[in-house]
């Protein structure tokens, strides 16, 4: 018998059958559709798009109605009569009456507004190092410089507007060149138009999987953004010529096994002329290596094509300087690599055809989706706004006004009741009424034989409870909504203490508390993205100034900022006049006590007068320094600082001008 040889004993297997493969494309979701798949992927993708979209048809019914009775469209709800169909008005209108309506929910939608205004506040950075606070200082002066430009104070009451009506928000931070300046834009993003993944159930928004936004454009911006060459031009005509067909889309869509298509809305716009384009933001995953370097206790990930370059090189250089050193192998730091599949956010922008119009991954260094989004409360995924709770109050106010107004109409008033053997020879009735009518009238009648006399009726059936009822719908509708009448600007009663009005006003507040942090937050991480995309797209040195605040000129250095990491918060605006007024009246103490200049005190300040004083002190310091007489203030400033300051404030500052 003959002796087994290694060769005989064992078969040699590939790898790739009994390890993972560097670069498998069954792993890599966006390689694995493109290998197999090919024009479908893109087709699935958008599919899968118009899923989430069908899923969100009862928020944009609810959002619907919830805006009619906000902008007092109040009768408008559908009900089916006699097995015929017809809104509420239509209904009222054919009984004969008049459908009226008091819009409440219009005034408290501007109360909570009010509120929200007068507790304007700014997100502001912080440094998680404290040895770069300053940096910190200076990256909230630019935030706050961006904000200005993008006209946030606008954009985020209307947002609280939209929060209030939907309980849904959507802000697109993006860069790029608009207005004849490239900086950092946000958009408000229409809610209807918005679609997001139905399995989402975290409040923050950490599970979302998929995401995007229908677009409708003209054809010129169409080709702006996606035609760089005359064949994509020709491509994108050849396109959008049949898009706003329904039929060719749904011979479209039988083609890759979709017979039916519940809802055409997401696909075919309904403005004449403009293009339909969908972008979609998904999760995508591929394989990829997380390391740890021991040199420095660095934590990155790299791709897969990379570990040869970035790692297993790197740690042979590592292991030679050891050998040459001297050091024993397991000193040597190494960079530990563990295999992993990653996830990351991926883009499609698609064609009503599936057609890929642009794709690739994020290209942003925050490494997520550019939106910002906010639903409340979102407790198993469900959206409930403000406005929704206090409809059936204001459905039931509106029924009430609309009853008593009924009940007044139909009741008698002033009605004359006229014997026909009282009227006088040669007197009509018709002249009967006319002389009733006249404030001065006079009727002439002949007595009956029964003694009957000419006698007016007056029903009173008005007070029948109703007046009851629509007080206690009113006090509902305070009671439900937390907004009372404090809080509404109303005078208190006779005899009612400041400090008791004041604290009604407070607990009003506190019941809207819960609402106004949740839309902080949403500001926290809108500002959050705002900041990443300074640091990646702010490349060269720029200048900031905050307009209309002296001192707060500020010069941003990327090299400094760049890798710098900020925690945000929110804090109360330096905007509003008790912050400035507070402000003011703190640096006059120091000034006082001597313990800033004046320069100082106009810099800092927030003073109308203060960036032409501070100019025309050191124009005087220039002149006195070159052994010139220093000019008097001029009439007119002199004029401008005794409208905006206090004259004492104005004389202090003055005489130490002159000192």
């Amino acid at each position: 018998m003959q002796p087994i040889t290694t060769k005989q004993k064992y078969k040699l297997l590939p790898m790739s059958h009994i390890t993972h493969k560097r670069g498998d494309t069954e792993i890599d979701t966006v390689a694995f559709s493109e290998k197999h798949f090919g024009d479908r992927r893109a087709f699935d993708v958008l599919m899968e798009a118009q899923h989430y979209w069908n899923q969100m048809d009862d928020f944009r019914h609810d959002r619907e109605r919830n805006k009619r009775y906000t902008y007092g469209f109040q009768w408008d709800d559908v009900i089916c009569v006699d097995g015929k169909k017809m809104s509420e008005e239509d209904y009222i209108k054919a009984q004969g009456n008049v459908p009226l309506k008091n819009n409440l929910i219009r005034r408290l939608v501007r109360n909570v507004l009010g509120v929200y205004r007068s507790q304007l506040k700014e997100p502001t950075c912080t440094a998680r190092d404290r040895d770069e606070q300053k940096l910190g200082e200076t990256m909230s002066t630019i935030l706050q410089c961006n904000m200005q430009l993008n006209r946030m104070n606008e954009v985020n009451a209307r947002s609280m507007e939209e929060f209030l009506i939907s309980g849904f928000i959507v802000h697109r931070k993006s860069y790029g060149w608009r207005n004849a300046k490239e900086d950092c834009w946000t958009d408000y993003v229409q809610p209807n138009n918005f679609f997001i993944d139905n399995n989402m159930r975290d409040f923050r928004g950490w599970d979302v999987t998929c995401l995007g936004e229908v677009h409708d454009v003209s054809f010129g911006q169409l080709c702006e953004q996606f035609a760089h060459t005359p064949q994509e031009y020709r491509r994108l005509k050849e396109i959008y010529k049949w898009a706003a067909r329904r039929e060719y889309i749904a011979s479209y869509a039988e083609r890759f096994g979709y017979s039916r298509l519940e809802n055409y809305d997401f696909l075919l716009t309904s403005e004449p002329g403009r293009c339909r384009v969908i972008e979609v933001w998904r999760k995508e995953q591929k394989p990829r290596y997380r390391c740890h370097d021991y040199q420095n206790g660095d934590i990155f990930k790299i791709e897969v094509s990379d570990y040869e370059e970035q790692v297993a090189n790197v740690n042979r250089e590592r292991m030679q300087m050891a050998k040459e050193a001297g050091m024993p192998e397991d000193e040597v730091p190494m960079i530990k690599a563990t295999w992993f599949v990653d996830d990351y956010w991926y883009f499609y922008y698609l064609s009503p055809f599936g057609d890929i119009l642009k794709e690739g991954e994020t290209p942003f260094e925050h490494g997520s989706h550019p939106y910002v989004f906010k639903a409340y409360p979102f407790i198993d995924g469900e959206i409930h706004s403000f406005v929704a709770d206090v409809i059936d109050q204001q459905r039931y106010t509106n029924r009430l006004i609309t009853l008593y107004d009924w009940i007044m109409r139909a009741s008698a008033k002033g009605v004359l009741l006229m014997p026909e053997d009282c009227l006088p020879d040669g007197v009509s009735m018709e002249d009967i009424a006319e002389s009733w009518a006249e404030f001065n009238g006079v009727i002439v009648y002949k007595p009956s034989a029964s003694r009957q006399i000419p006698t007016q009726v007056a029903n009173n059936s008005t007070n029948i409870g109703i007046t009851e009822l629509l007080n206690l719908q009113l006090k509902f509708f305070e009671d439900i909504s937390g907004v009372n009448g404090a809080l509404q600007g109303k005078p208190g009663f006779s005899g009612q203490s400041a400090a008791m009005y004041n604290q009604q006003v407070q607990n009003s507040t506190m019941a809207l508390l819960d609402m106004l942090e949740c839309f902080s937050q949403f500001t926290i991480d809108g500002a959050y993205k705002d900041v990443k995309n300074m640091q990646q797209f702010y490349d060269t040195k720029r200048v900031f100034n905050i307009a209309g605040k002296s001192g707060a000129q500020i010069e941003y250095d990327p090299k400094k900022i760049r890798d710098v990491e900020f925690d945000l918060s929110i804090t109360e605006s330096t905007s509003t006049p008790a912050y400035r007024q507070l402000a003011n009246d703190w640096l006059m103490q120091l000034w006082q006590a001597q313990a800033i200049s004046v320069e100082q005190l106009l810099e800092f300040g927030d003073f109308p007068f203060a960036d032409e004083l501070l100019q025309s002190i050191k124009s005087q310091k220039e002149q006195i320094e070159q052994g010139g007489m220093p000019e008097a203030i001029s009439p007119q400033l002199m004029q401008q600082a005794q409208q905006g300051a206090n004259m004492q404030a104005v004389n202090m500052l003055h005489n130490a001008m002159v000192a």
